[in-house]
C-alpha cells in the first residue's frame, strides 16, 4: 500500500472509530500533536478529549502530498472538516493539515493544524 493510500485508511479508521485498526497502523509511542500544544499518546486519549469539543467530525480528504527524508516518509492530508458542535449545530469548511510521519511502514508522529479557534464553530 502506498504512503498516501495507507494514511487515508488510517483517517477512515479513526473517522468510523474503528480506533484498534487504526492504533495498529501505528508505531509504539507514536506522537500525536493537536493546536493548542496538546499531546496524546493514544487514539483513545485524543477521543476522550475530543468528546468536550464536538458531538462529531469527519474530513474531505482533498489533496495527499508525499516526499521521503532519509528512511521517514512523510505524508501531508490537507481538506475541510464538517460535523457538529456540542449544541447540535452543524458545520462545514473548517481548514484542516495532517501532517504524518512513516517509519517502517507504521506511522510515528502525526501533527495537526486546524481552524477551529478562528472559525468559532464550536462555540
Amino acid at each position: 500500500m502506498n504512503a498516501a493510500a495507507l494514511i487515508d485508511k488510517f483517517l477512515q479508521h479513526n473517522e468510523d472509530r474503528e480506533l484498534e485498526q487504526a492504533q495498529a497502523m501505528m508505531a509504539p509511542g507514536c506522537r500525536i500533536e493537536f493546536p493548542g500544544k496538546k499531546n496524546y499518546s493514544s487514539l483513545a486519549e485524543m477521543v476522550a478529549n475530543a468528546k468536550g469539543r464536538y458531538n462529531w467530525v469527519r474530513k474531505h480528504r482533498d489533496r495527499y502530498f508525499v516526499g521521503e527524508v532519509g528512511d521517514e516518509t512523510i505524508v501531508t492530508s490537507i481538506g475541510t472538516l464538517y460535523g457538529e458542535n456540542l449544541s447540535g449545530v452543524a458545520f462545514e469548511g473548517v481548514r484542516y493539515v495532517d501532517v504524518f510521519v512513516i517509519k517502517n511502514g507504521l506511522i510515528v508522529e502525526q501533527m495537526v493544524w486546524n481552524d477551529f479557534g478562528e472559525t468559532g464553530v464550536l462555540n
